[in-house]
């Protein structure tokens, strides 16, 4: 008879170092959820972030990962949790913990399973918080150990913020994101702007649903699609207007989809950022599994907080590295 899996659900907050602002505002902590699946004296953890941008609340997303009980009681795999829950952050904490657990049931990692080779170090970039140009600058400055920086723009006054950074850093890698905040009226003269401060990629410039203009401009950065994708079905929508796209677990619900979108993704020519929201090591580890083979990488959330989960992720200079065996995916 097979062992019935538990399920226990808690919701934790990790206060952010400083304040995290992007154009749709601020916040001071990082509020997750974490679902831990027991079986056999085995125990696998996944953690989410739920996202009002997407509808969603932390009392619903754990209201839907505790509705789920029964179901992994009554034996509950990866494959079938896909159905189960739509995308989204609830999906993503289960499926990232069934990989934990299954990993550890085998007594291999979860890169193995999913048919990887042994994880390696990738550059990160780390962001710099939407502000003043003056202040972005000062931050971009202070951030010299990173090769890679993400710059949070808003619109108003992006030009002045692009121009300011980059002569306070000159030789570093820029990529922006604009989280929606850019109108189609000014689109030509902001990619402009971001042409001139030579950055590398712009994420998700004009709001989702409304980035049909992007078909109409010769753009001179490529741009990365964020909140306009979620999972491989929505790939093929945007897959002639967007350059990149931007995979992160809350959005695909889970790291067995991520890696399905990423390889739809790389099939219709888009590249890859590896993204993130703000959270610990635990939500980062999965997302490490995608990052091995993006072409930019965004898993700085611990580097944000005011501290990390024990056995948390290594970054050293500018790069992720695995945890020890203990935090997530076997081992």
């Amino acid at each position: 008879m097979k062992a019935k899996r538990s399920l226990s659900v808690s919701i934790e907050r990790w206060p952010i170092r400083g304040d995290f602002t992007i154009s749709r505002g601020a916040k001071h902590d990082a509020v997750v959820v974490v679902a831990s699946i027991g079986e056999r004296g085995q125990v696998g953890r996944g953690e989410c972030v739920p996202y009002a941008r997407y509808g969603e609340s932390v009392e619903g997303v754990t209201r839907a990962i505790k509705e789920c009980g029964p179901a992994l009681a009554d034996g509950l795999d990866r494959a079938a949790l896909q159905t189960l829950l739509p995308p989204g952050a609830a999906r993503n904490a289960l499926d990232c913990a069934l990989w934990d657990l299954d990993a550890k049931l085998a007594g291999r990692s979860a890169a193995a399973l999913a048919g990887l080779e042994p994880l390696h170090a990738v550059a990160t970039a780390f962001t710099i918080s939407l502000g003043s140009p003056e202040v972005m600058a000062a931050m971009a400055k202070a951030a010299d150990r990173y090769s890679l920086l993400k710059l949070k723009l808003g619109g108003d006054g992006d030009e002045a913020r692009l121009a300011a950074i980059r002569a306070a850093v000159p030789a570093a890698r820029l990529i922006a994101d604009a989280n929606e905040a850019w109108r189609a009226a000014d689109l030509e003269c902001l990619i402009a702007a971001a042409a001139a401060a030579q950055v590398e990629l712009i994420e998700q410039p004009l709001p989702a649903g409304e980035d049909g203009a992007l078909l109409h401009i010769a753009c001179a950065v490529p741009v990365c699609a964020d909140e306009s994708v979620h999972d491989r079905a929505s790939l093929a929508a945007i897959a002639d207007r967007y350059d990149a796209v931007n995979i992160k677990l809350d959005k695909t619900g889970g790291l067995t989809e991520a890696l399905a979108t990423a390889a739809e993704a790389k099939r219709l020519g888009l590249k890859i950022m590896a993204g993130c929201m703000v959270a610990t090591s635990l939500a980062m580890a999965p997302a490490l599994l995608v990052a091995q083979n993006a072409d930019w990488v965004d898993l700085d959330g611990p580097l944000l907080l005011e501290r990390d989960r024990d056995l948390g992720l290594t970054y050293e200079s500018g790069t992720v590295s695995p945890s020890a065996p203990g935090l997530w995916g076997g081992a």
